[in-house]
Formats: structure tokens, sequence, C-alpha cells
């Protein structure tokens, strides 16, 4: 008998995650600024935070995520990491220095480590194999939208006189709605098998699911945190009350692809869209290298929001097909630390050459990586279960 899609639980996971973009990008396109202007941070700086914080997270879903497997249980930790990101993550506002903000933000970010390898789990275990990347795209494009409107709110509470530190302080509103939908809307399937450690641990990482995550290792190098592109974008002469718009540029993008990337990534298979994706990043990393105008900025930040569109739920769709559904748990867990060790030396390696050598270099650096692993990923073998997604697997 066919597995079919809970719809009310992928609605619920869409909704948690706009309440919690809403929180959350109320602050992060400002934080870099705030890095900046306010606290005299340095590139290198931004990149040791946001390395670490990355860092931090893609542990905690590795460690989390296993967890979940071995408990036969995952809404208490789903529901825990919301609420610990959203308590802590208002108080940047406080910092007086940057080593503060680091405190406050790998804080937030261990909130998201502990919530996000139970949460995609429980997603992938709601959909059925022939809607799972409609469902990842659901959820990313409700992400986006959250944060689509949470730069619209910044700019509204900066142009009413609100201070960046005040806004702050005022994503708590949205960060408590986001706990109490978590609490509220997701029901999570009957109670799973309870395995051994031993198979929690390894029972995911087979041959085929490591050669994905090598390719995504090599991608991540190039992946430096997108604080960088808001820089360059003031560097172009974007000032700092646009940059909550141009924020939401990017998001807007990302909400209009994201539905659509998984729905061909249903019909077509996941490697091609994975493939055509990192294609566009390379490409957009290329544009950032070169442009010198506030409109070329604009039109890249667009550009920029096709390539998670294509990639960042079908990344997480390809995961669910690789592996049994004993161990998603611990796979989305080792998909996360992939990305996480990758992460700081990305984001560093990434400032270092800004401030040595030029940001051109810098971004030439990551599209070279992003091309790299797109060849790659060519020779990644079939999924585990063949999902009905067409020869392009």
């Amino acid at each position: 008998m066919k597995q079919k899609s809970d719809k009310r639980n992928i609605v619920g996971f869409g909704l948690v995650s706009l309440a919690n973009d809403i929180a959350s990008e109320m602050i992060y396109p400002l934080l870099p600024i705030f890095l900046s202007s306010v606290l005299h941070a340095s590139a290198s700086a931004i990149g040791i935070i946001e390395g670490i914080a990355e860092t931090t997270v893609s542990i905690l879903k590795y460690v989390v995520g296993s967890l979940s497997d071995r408990l036969g249980r995952r809404k208490p930790l789903f529901a825990a990491g919301y609420a610990i990101s959203n308590i802590l993550r208002p108080l940047i506002g406080l910092s007086l220095n940057w080593i503060h903000v680091l405190f406050f933000r790998s804080a937030d970010r261990v909130g998201k480590g502990i919530r996000t390898a139970p949460r995609d789990a429980m997603l992938a275990d709601s959909a059925a194999d022939a809607d799972r990347g409609l469902a990842f795209g659901f959820q990313r494009a409700m992400d986006h939208l959250g944060a689509l409107a949470g730069p619209l709110i910044a700019t509204f509470l900066i142009h009413t006189g609100c201070s960046i530190q005040q806004v702050f302080m005022i994503s708590f509103v949205p960060g408590i709605i986001t706990v109490a939908l978590a609490l509220t809307l997701i029901k999570e399937r009957e109670k799973k098998r309870i395995i051994s450690s031993k198979q929690a641990l390894t029972g995911a990482l087979t041959p085929r699911f490591g050669f994905f995550l090598f390719t995504l290792v090599i991608f991540t190098l190039g992946n430096s945190t997108d604080a960088f592109l808001l820089l360059r974008a003031r560097d172009a002469g974007i000032g700092i009350a646009l940059i909550p718009v141009l924020w939401t540029v990017l998001h807007l993008s990302k909400t209009l692809f994201s539905i659509p990337g998984g729905m061909i990534s249903d019909r077509i298979g996941r490697k091609p869209v994975i493939i055509a994706g990192w294609t566009v990043y390379c490409l957009v990393y290329l544009g950032f290298a070169f442009a010198g105008s506030a409109s070329a900025i604009w039109g890249l930040f667009f550009a920029y929001g096709v390539y998670f569109g294509l990639c960042e739920g079908v990344e997480k769709a390809f995961v669910a097909d690789l592996v049994p559904e004993t161990v998603r748990g611990g796979a989305y867990g080792l998909y996360n630390l992939a990305i996480g060790i990758s992460a700081l030396p990305a984001s560093v390696l990434f400032g270092v050459v800004w401030d040595i050598l030029d940001p051109q270099y810098a971004f030439l650096m990551g599209a070279m990586f992003a091309l790299s692993a797109a060849i790659l990923l060519l020779f990644v073998k079939k999924p585990y279960s063949r999902p009905p997604d067409g020869p392009g697997s």
C-alpha cells in the first residue's frame, strides 16, 4: 500500500517556518551592517562569527538527528530547538562588541542545530515519495516568504525611528508565535522502531550517500556566508536603508522558485536539478566578482534566489531518497555536518581573501568550487529506493 502524504503536517511545517523566518530575517540582513558600522568589526571577524555559528549548528544537527533515530521520537527536540533560538536571538541587540554577537549568534544556531534534522526527518516521513520534492519545496517557499516579510518589517521600523538594536529586540514577538505554532500544529507519526547507537551512527553512511556528502563539501567550501554579499552591495552604493529591501528581493526570488524546483525534481530527478542550481550559483558568483553598479547587484540578488529554489529543498529530498527511513534523522544530521565542517573554513577563507587580496578574487574562488562540485555530482549513484523521479537520478 502506497504511503499518502500528510497534507496537514506539511502545511504546518510551512507555517512554522514562515513565522520563524519573519523573526530571524528581521535581524540577519542588518547584522553585518551592525557589526561593521556600529561595532566596527572587520570582514575577517564577520567571517569568523558566521563560520563558527554555522559549524556549531551543523555539528548539533548531526548529534541530535542521530539521537532522534535512537529515541524514536522527533517532535520534542524539534519544538525545543525553536524555543531556544527565539528566546536568545533577539538578545543580539544587547551586544557591545563582536564577541558578544558571536555568543548570541552561536546560541541562536544551537537552537537551529537541535530542531533541523528532526524537522526534516518528520517532513520526509509526512510526504509520499512522489510528492517529497514538492513538500520540501513548499516548506522552503514558506521559509523564504517569512524571510521576505521580515526585512520589510525591519525597514518599516527603521523608517519610523527604531534603531537596529530595537529592531532586534522587537523580533521577539514573531519568535514567540513560532514556538506556539510548533507546539500546536505539528503531529508526529507513530513512534518509530528504536535502533541501536551503532545503527544510528553508521546506518546512513553508505558509499552512495558518502560520495554525495563529499561533493557537498566541495560545493560548500565556496559557499561562504551571505553577509559578504550584503557588504558587496554596500560597497556598490546601495544604502543601509535599502539593504533589507535588497534582502527581500532575494527571498522573493527564493519563494518563487522553491516550489517549481521541488516539483521538477519529482518529475525528472534530483541530480539534474541540483547540478543546474550549482551552475547558477557559479554564474552568480562570477557576476558578483565583476559587478560594478547598484543595478547589477539588484539583478544578481534575484538570480541568486534561483539557485536556492533549485537546490535547498531538492537536496533534502535527495537525502531521503538515498537512505532508509529508519536512519533519516542521522542522514540529515550528516548532511548538515558536511555543510558545517566546510562553513567555517569557507567563510574564514573568503574573508581573508577579501581583506588581503580583493573581493573579486574571493567571488571567483567561490565560483570555481561550485563548478567543480557540479561536475562531481554527475558520478553520484542512483537512490536507495528509487522514487518516481525519472532517469535523471
